[in-house]
């Protein structure tokens, strides 16, 4: 920044009748922060750069000019930890920020940049001294030093993401708050910190990794949901969290699952298996990798094997206490009856999947499950020829994608359209085929 730049900052704030101290006020940052912007000592950041822009009322283009300094992602914007009451509401959660509903190339650009960064980070057990810690963390409570705790307060607004994630109709909703969230892991993982602080920043990085990739899987976003959890696997690993780890395998196997890719699929969810087995023995981490690697066998055409998975999996209801958490792990068993669904249709085996499929329709599901399950049957209606079931179904499913966005529903959709052809005769399954057309074109 050159001398003469560093004057129109300074100038432009004494003409907007700002003193050092109330600019610093406005923005949430110390009073030296400004100073070392005007003196040249340091540049803001660029989450702080939207604030100063606004409260100099200038455009941000303006402002990066006017500093001399590159333009950045506007998005990262630091939050306040949660409280740790539990009258935190859906909606407090979820409140629109400025450009926080975009979910476009620059929000995953800005994602896949922290996860890069976290990468190198995790494996760190600290870095060096001398640096600014000023500029690069920024946590809301106006902490410089980050405790016990404070990694609590962090772990307690990470399950707050979880539930926010699971209660919103369109998942993408919930992106902007989570990659908030991680740019401040992310920055406290730069600070030196004591063993047992580190390890459990890791885990906390883990886990929003793998909500992070759970909201980029069900924008069809595969690639990047791998990446996501890829880093979720390395950041529980230097938090020697098994169970955290195991997870991170098993959604990455998913997305092998979901493309029909079971053979590649296999591998990773052995390893899962052997880490679940290193992990806590009152957690369901080992019954839910059994359950996607019931789907694994499904799609390999293993009857046995499969059955096999599934039963061992349904030994979770033996489980007592809490078996699961608020958010990377939420397998309770309740969600058998439409694995074992899904595994069935998959067989070709109707007479074993509609009763299980009815069930599953017969409990409160999510949306995106009953998409998912209603998908299901309308793909047993295609393999009896029932023209009425496959229609039925198909259309409720397509109603609920079109209402939430799920580019889960919309996948499994357009894997039913593939399987339309013998039945384009029928006007009603012409008409179905359209509207999946119609449906995937808005969905990509």
């Amino acid at each position: 920044m050159t001398a003469t730049r560093r004057y129109h900052l300074a100038q432009r704030r004494k003409a907007m009748g700002f003193s050092q101290e109330q600019l610093a006020e406005r923005l949430e940052v110390d009073r030296s922060t400004v100073v070392r912007w005007e003196s040249g000592g340091n540049e803001p950041l660029p989450w702080a750069r939207p604030r100063l822009a606004k409260a100099l009322q200038i455009s941000l283009d303006q402002l990066t000019e006017m500093l001399g300094i590159e333009t950045y992602p506007t998005s990262l914007v630091a939050i306040r930890p949660a409280p740790t009451t539990n009258n935190v509401s859906h909606d407090d959660l979820v409140a629109d920020r400025e450009g926080s509903s975009e979910f476009d190339d620059m929000n995953r650009r800005e994602l896949l940049r922290l996860m890069t960064m976290a990468g190198t980070l995790v494996a760190m057990s600290g870095i060096e001294d001398g640096v600014d810690w000023e500029r690069l963390a920024y946590f809301a409570a106006g902490q410089h030093q980050l405790d016990a705790a404070a990694v609590a307060e962090y772990g307690t607004l990470n399950g707050h993401l979880w539930r926010v994630f699971a209660l919103s109709k369109t998942k993408r909703h919930t992106y902007p708050l989570v990659r908030e969230q991680l740019a401040v892991l992310v920055s406290a993982l730069q600070r030196s910190q004591g063993a047992a602080v580190h390890r459990d920043l890791c885990a906390l990085t883990a886990d929003l990794f793998q909500l992070a990739g759970e909201i980029l899987f069900d924008g069809n976003h595969y690639t990047e949901a791998a990446h996501c959890y890829t880093l979720a696997a390395t950041a529980s690993k230097e938090g020697d969290a098994f169970d955290l780890w195991a997870c991170a395998l098993t959604r990455h196997a998913f997305i092998g699952v979901y493309e029909e890719q079971f053979v590649k699929a296999g591998p990773l969810l052995e390893l899962a298996a052997g880490l679940a087995r290193r992990g806590d023995q009152a957690l369901s981490t080992r019954y839910w990798v059994r359950t996607v690697q019931a789907q694994t066998f499904a799609g390999l055409g293993d009857l046995d094997a499969c059955q096999q998975a599934l039963d061992d999996a349904d030994d979770v209801h033996q489980l007592s206490g809490k078996i699961h958490t608020d958010g990377w792990l939420r397998f309770d068993g309740s969600r058998l009856p439409e694995e074992r669904g899904t595994c069935y249709v998959a067989l070709r085996r109707p007479d074993l999947a509609e009763q299980a499929l009815n069930n599953a329709l017969s409990v409160d599901l999510s949306a995106r499950r009953r998409g998912s399950v209603l998908t299901d049957l309308a793909t047993l209606g295609l393999q009896r020829r029932d023209v009425d079931q496959l229609v039925n179904h198909a259309g409720a499913a397509a109603n609920i994608a079109r209402q939430t966005g799920s580019g889960v529903v919309c996948r499994k959709l357009q894997s039913l359209q593939g399987q339309l052809t013998p039945l384009l005769t029928d006007c009603r399954v012409r008409q179905l085929d359209q509207e999946i057309t119609a449906l995937t074109k808005v969905s990509g």
